[in-house]
């Protein structure tokens, strides 16, 4: 059979993260025992992983017609013209249709000529490592991962709720998984959502497959001390400091490990360096860090808080190893990579003691509770202290690793995908 795959590999994050997880594991099995071959559609043919995957002679396609994207770029060049006014044009279009294309969940906007661009390539299941439009839009059979459904479970977050999100987010999860020959969920919690939330739309236990996360697959484990002192001196990292790798979503909860630092500080005076990376562009994220940007002026951090931008894949590993904790009190799971990432490093671990979260973390990490700025201090503060509790959490994260390796993940991914085959088949 020839599957198809439309990763997403542009703006980091989990999901990047996880299709190229995906893409590697696709390329052993396929390259080692398999009849079936590959197309990956991504518009960023150039990527190292969509090259790697190019040279063992799998095809790659433009993820649109390229006609059609032709067509929509000069319609938008007519429109628009050249000049400065351009971007902010596209700004105001952008919120236009984010304010006024609300769709119904029921009614599904089907995309008859992306139909037949993956038809005209023999693909007769495509491969979604993220829940998309395309998937159920262009109605060629699909298994889909739906990573969290938070839209139900907090839309107090004004990132899954505001402006229309809400609606556009249930269009897309509902259909994704009403339609899906196969849901990938992340967790067995995850499963119990999606069941929860879309077993009345004909969402059956037997169609949703537990596929956990892994680390990184570009992150080097082992990591030389050249390269340690490469990226401590090119970023000005401190001898010592507490990580965290995220957007600035307010979900993500930066605010309250600012404020459980400065708390430290005064009850008993250590000064403990917090170091940030991850994006914030559009609206909701940039809003965030300048909030978080403008706390830390306020209390007066100076260097203690700092933030590296963006950091290429090479670097992660280092900051990862150099860390005393990742601390990771954010309000969404249930499940998240950068725990996963921390353990492989030996790289002791705080996150939130919430459900899902604490089923993935277990005994191998420090739970807070993420609401609590006192519980985030205490877990940061005994972490920063206790040589013993580190080596400890290291020890165990190490060893939840162990029970679930890229073969298992591979091994569970084919299964899926041939059970998946059969149904189509049947």
């Amino acid at each position: 059979m020839r599957i198809g795959i439309a990763p997403a590999l542009d703006g980091g994050g989990g999901v990047y993260q996880y299709s190229l997880t995906m893409m590697n594991a696709l390329g052993e099995w396929l390259s080692e025992d398999s009849r079936d071959s590959l197309v990956i559609f991504t518009d960023q043919p150039s990527h190292p992983s969509v090259e790697l995957l190019n040279q063992k002679g799998y095809l790659v396609e433009p993820l649109q017609p390229p006609l059609l994207k032709n067509r929509t770029l000069a319609a938008l060049r007519r429109l628009t013209g050249e000049g400065p006014h351009r971007e902010a044009w596209r700004r105001l279009r952008r919120r236009w249709v984010q304010s006024t294309d609300i769709p119904d969940p029921d009614v599904i906007r089907y995309r008859p000529e992306m139909t037949e661009w993956f038809k005209g390539a023999n693909v007769e299941l495509m491969l979604y490592p993220m829940p998309t439009l395309l998937s159920f839009e262009s109605k060629i059979p699909y298994v889909a991962a739906i990573h969290d459904l938070q839209h139900r479970l907090q839309p107090e977050f004004p990132e899954v709720s505001a402006n229309g999100e809400w609606e556009r987010r249930e269009y897309r999860f509902r259909n994704v998984s009403r339609y899906a020959t196969l849901i990938l969920a992340d967790s067995e919690v995850g499963k119990e959502d999606i069941l929860t939330f879309y077993g009345s739309y004909g969402v059956t236990p037997d169609r949703v497959k537990v596929l956990p996360f892994l680390p990184a697959c570009y992150l080097a484990v082992d990591v030389p001390e050249t390269e340690l002192r490469r990226v401590r001196l090119h970023y000005n990292l401190p001898e010592r400091y507490v990580f965290y790798p995220a957007q600035f979503w307010p979900h993500k909860n930066h605010m309250r490990i600012l404020k459980a630092v400065d708390l430290i500080k005064k009850d008993y005076g250590v000064k403990i360096p917090v170091v940030f990376c991850g994006s914030y562009t559009g609206e909701i994220r940039k809003r965030t860090f300048e909030e978080v940007m403008s706390l830390s002026r306020r209390l007066r951090f100076g260097d203690q808080v700092r933030y590296l931008g963006y950091v290429p894949d090479e670097d992660m590993s280092c900051i990862y190893a150099g860390a005393v904790a990742l601390v990771m009190p954010t309000f969404f799971g249930p499940t998240n990579i950068p725990v996963l990432e921390a353990w492989a490093f030996g790289c002791p671990v705080l996150t939130s003691d919430i459900r899902g979260i604490r089923e993935q973390a277990g005994d191998a990490a420090v739970l807070a509770d993420p609401r609590s700025v006192e519980s985030i201090a205490d877990g940061i503060y005994r972490l920063w202290t206790d040589d013993g509790l580190r080596r400890s959490l290291a020890e165990r994260g190490r060893q939840r690793l162990t029970s679930y390796t890229p073969d298992d993940y591979r091994r569970r991914l084919v299964e899926t995908i041939e059970e998946a085959k059969t149904r189509l088949k049947g």
